[in-house]
């Protein structure tokens, strides 16, 4: 004999799991989709001396890295391979206000320009990786929901009722 099990929270459940994994994957592309068109809407391309993706709009994960490497490649050049906080150390050793001080001042505000336009394109690297992360598990949970309701309307074999075994009382 077989009977349907009580599966009204498994049900429910699966749902749930379903609506959850659709906002999730909406949620993830539109997220997407709205750091994709604000990089197009820079007109930013990679340069051609950048290690990968030369000459590529920056749209992408991808394409923001790459601009993210050359841009701290370009600003290292610009100061002889020396840090933001290494250029401070400098003034430090040098006299205020000297043409060498100066130097030095522009060379580290240049420096904090190029740190803050890669911490930029870094966010918005990391806010792909969280699209495609909540996109991901997205699509689990609809996974996961559609498991859940198959196993919702699954049968189950029941066995008849026995009737106790009664033992003679001595």
């Amino acid at each position: 004999m077989s009977t349907t099990r009580g599966t009204g929270i498994a049900r429910i459940a699966s749902i749930l799991a379903i609506v959850a994994g659709i906002v999730f994957i909406v949620a993830g592309g539109v997220t997407w989709g709205m750091v994709t068109s604000q990089l197009k809407a820079e007109n930013i391309t990679v340069p051609e001396d950048a290690a990968f993706l030369a000459g590529a709009e920056v749209q992408g994960p991808f394409s923001a890295y790459a601009q993210a490497d050359i841009i701290n490649t370009h600003a290292l050049a610009g100061t002889e391979g020396r840090t933001y906080a290494e250029l401070g150390a400098a003034m430090r050793e040098v006299e205020a206000g000297s043409p060498e001080h100066t130097e030095l001042q522009a060379q580290r505000d240049s420096v904090m320009n190029a740190s803050f336009l890669r911490a930029s394109l870094f966010t918005s690297v990391v806010s792909y990786g969280v699209a495609a992360l909540v996109i991901g598990l997205g699509a689990l949970l609809i996974v996961i929901g559609l498991g859940m309701n198959q196993l919702s309307k699954a049968t189950v074999a029941v066995e008849p009722a026995r009737e106790p075994v009664r033992q003679p009382v001595a």
